[in-house]
């Protein structure tokens, strides 16, 4: 496959890549064997922290620089990763590039500019949006509720979010949430994006580390096929269609702690042992393909598309 010609706008400047495509930093599935495959497609690999074991993400941004000469990022998950020494951590880790979420934008963004790098924040909502801008963020991650993950309870879809926040805010924005292609992309930049995001894309990637199980449920299913737990507490869920999650669907407070055997469910394939976090995009996911084809096909088809669109016109 041709590699295309890189994408040049305020995203790719600032992360130093080729295109503008982000990978999400997914708790435990965000390391180096996935994240390396990205950054080597000419995106952003993102190395996750809300697993909470430092001294593995310690190891494996050591196995990034072993596996890429290519830009990548971390993530700090500000409800998992509480402890201020977390931003010494990533500074001493020599990442240029972080995104911060779940949490207070005030927190670490001064820290983190302070010490060089580049920091986007992920917010769910123009009120998060303005207050994450306010505390110096040089872009943000705009998270609609069709995406998989942690939700904010009150959930906007990405076709009403991510415009809302791009009319009133200057600084370059990622959207996430229902993007998997080069049809989707394009819709995004045409609602103000200048980037993207993929997670249950890459969940279900050939080079992303999860069972073959899990992979097979989101290439086989139905874009119905996910559900959204905690809509009455926080923090929402938006999870893969399972017995266990259908019955955790009628409760008004899913504790955490059902996700406490989440590695079975993910490396080891019991569907029911856990809560797979999984987007609504699912249900336009055909095949488990390599990140390299995902994301040059990606790049491609959005040409394509908004070469169709300016003809039309």
């Amino acid at each position: 496959m041709n590699t295309p010609a890189p994408i040049r706008n305020r995203v790719t400047e600032l992360l130093g890549v080729d295109y503008p495509i982000v990978q999400a930093p997914m708790g435990w599935i965000a390391r180096s064997q996935l994240a390396s495959a990205v950054s080597n497609a000419g995106g952003l690999g993102i190395i996750e922290t809300s697993s909470g074991e430092l001294d593995a993400v310690r190891h494996e941004i050591g196995r990034m620089r072993k596996l890429t000469d290519k830009p990548f990022g971390v993530n700090v998950a500000q409800m998992f990763v509480r402890d201020p020494s977390i931003v010494d951590f990533v500074v001493e880790q020599g990442v240029r590039f972080v995104t911060t979420s779940a949490g207070d934008p005030r927190q670490y963004t001064a820290t983190l500019k302070a010490a060089g790098l580049t920091v986007f924040h992920v917010v769910p909502t123009l009120s998060a949006a303005l207050k994450a801008v306010d505390a110096g963020v040089d872009g943000l991650v705009v998270e609609g509720g069709e995406g998989g993950g942690f939700k904010n309870p009150r959930d906007v879809s990405t076709m009403v979010l991510l415009p809302l926040v791009c009319s009133k805010v200057d600084v370059p924005v990622i959207a996430a949430g229902g993007i998997c292609d080069g049809v989707t992309m394009a819709a995004a930049f045409a609602l103000g994006a200048e980037g993207v995001q993929m997670g249950t894309r890459m969940v279900s990637a050939a080079e992303s580390p999860v069972h073959a199980n899990w992979k097979e449920r989101i290439v086989t299913g139905a874009e119905t096929d996910t559900v959204f737990l905690n809509r009455l507490s926080r923090p929402g869920l938006r999870a893969l269609r399972t017995e266990r999650t259908t019955r955790l669907e009628k409760e008004e407070n899913v504790s955490l702690s059902e996700m406490s055997r989440v590695q079975d469910l993910y490396f080891g394939g019991d569907m029911e042992s856990s809560i797979a976090l999984t987007g609504q995009v699912m249900g336009r996911i055909e095949a488990v393909r390599p990140v390299a084809d995902i994301i040059a096909d990606t790049v491609r088809v959005y040409r394509e598309t908004i070469a169709r669109l300016s003809a039309s016109n």
